[in-house]
């Protein structure tokens, strides 16, 4: 069963979503198997199935956001945590129609509102409630409010740490169903499991990167502003990728800080000793790694990522389509397919603002004397006697160059989200199988 799962990624994946389901609905199970002596009322117990829920899918964030790496392979970290805000807000929605309902249904209990009287389970409820009113709020409006990261991120885990706890210590407090054993004992397992979690992910993770550092060996400018910057593994062996994955880089500090940022590796995926990114100056700490010394220690947690040419070993080519600095992933499959003198046929289609900004040019054309690759530059506009294509990648120049049997090869997408919306949409509209259009974000956080 193990080595089933193991070669049939779709199988695993839908074993996690099965057991994700199992998870959310096994409090309202064990309330069936043990029920309460005295039923309250439809309404009431509607409203208690609801809160057991939202309070279950609050404490399985802690494990969407661990970057398990089986769960995160199945489907990828950016799908991951999309499903983590959108669960979350789900979540959010059923802790508060939970005690509205009650409300409604039963006015005596605005008295448990009255918060310097309410007896102590309502007081937890009602912190419990704010903090997961203040974590949902500050993460969906962020940017907005100009919270920088690294603080919103140790506020988002002591708010959930506090919205989930307070939430179990209020259904301990009311102990209609979680005053019974089994009950006790299920919810117990799950908050040790979350509050393991935090400390894995914000202790003891931290902590085993630090037993393998890298080091700076080389800050080099490439074209279209963007830097490579080159790490050795130091005392260690590093790690191999499958090329188009990314890691989170911590420099220049302790991994303990947890002022970490995702980047595409660029390298050769088969060779440890050294790794390579491909990184655009676009904000506050981007636009400083051009000053990075060699010797700067950093340290590197991954690989993560499903966006790679690896999992279609069996294709008959690939049609890479990258805007800007969308390039570093296709760079490392290239790479990777030339020094294994990969056979199969390569399609890159390229857009950048202009020729200049088109990042590592030389690079991709040498590539073309290990590999059957066909390149389309397309820059907004052409240089002077430019004789190819210009402007955006549209739905009309894919028809020019893709295979006429759209469905022999596999599509890779890296760009800018406008760009990736209107590609991923042509691409459908062209009758291009909607399993083979695999796409990668810039903006994980």
């Amino acid at each position: 069963m193990q080595r089933l799962l193991m070669h049939n990624p779709i199988a695993l994946a839908a074993l996690w979503i099965l057991a994700y389901m199992v998870i959310c609905l096994l409090p309202l199970g064990v309330v069936l198997l043990h029920p309460a002596p005295d039923p309250r009322g439809f309404w009431t117990e509607f409203s208690v199935a609801l809160g057991f829920i939202g309070l279950a899918l609050m404490a399985l964030q802690f494990v969407l956001a661990a970057r398990v790496n089986r769960i995160e392979a199945s489907y990828g970290i950016d799908i991951l945590l999309l499903f983590h805000r959108y669960t979350s807000v789900v979540a959010f929605g059923l802790v508060i129609i939970h005690p509205l309902i009650l409300f409604v249904t039963r006015p005596e209990t605005l008295e448990l509102l009255n918060f310097p009287e309410a007896p102590w389970r309502a007081r937890l409820a009602v912190i419990s409630t704010l903090a997961f009113c203040l974590m949902v709020v500050t993460t969906i409006w962020r940017r907005q409010l100009r919270i920088p990261y690294e603080p919103w991120r140790a506020a988002h885990s002591g708010l959930a740490v506090v919205a989930v706890g307070l939430g179990f210590g209020h259904g301990i407090g009311v102990g209609f169903y979680l005053g019974q054993f089994w009950t006790i004992v299920l919810w117990s397992g799950f908050i040790a499991i979350a509050l393991w979690l935090i400390l894995y992910v914000r202790l003891v993770k931290p902590w085993m990167l630090t037993k393998k550092p890298y080091l700076v060996e080389e800050v080099k400018p490439q074209r279209g502003n963007v830097w490579t910057l080159a790490l050795r593994p130091m005392g260690h062996d590093g790690f191999t990728f499958d090329p188009g994955q990314f890691s989170w880089l911590t420099l220049g500090i302790t991994p303990l800080s947890m002022r970490e940022h995702p980047f595409s590796m660029s390298s050769n995926g088969d060779r440890g000793d050294r790794i390579e990114f491909g990184i655009k100056a676009l904000g506050d700490f981007t636009s400083r790694i051009k000053d990075v010394k060699p010797g700067t220690k950093a340290y590197l947690d991954g690989p993560y990522g499903v966006f790679t040419t690896e999992r279609y070993w069996d294709t008959a080519g690939f049609v890479l389509i990258a805007g800007g600095v969308g390039i570093t992933p296709m760079h490392s499959m290239l790479v990777t397919a030339a020094e294994r003198k990969d056979d199969r046929p390569f399609l890159l289609i390229y857009s950048a603002q202009s020729w200049d900004d088109f990042t590592y040019r030389e690079d991709l054309e040498a590539f073309k004397a290990k590999l059957d690759l066909t390149i389309v530059y397309i820059p907004r506009e052409g240089p002077k006697d430019w004789q190819g294509e210009t402007g955006y990648v549209d739905k009309a120049l894919l028809e020019r160059h893709i295979p006429h049997h759209r469905g022999s090869r596999q599509y890779f997408i890296c760009a800018a989200p406008v760009m990736m919306d209107v590609v991923e949409r042509a691409l459908f509209e062209l009758e291009v199988p909607v399993t083979h259009v695999h796409m990668e974000h810039f903006n994980l956080a």
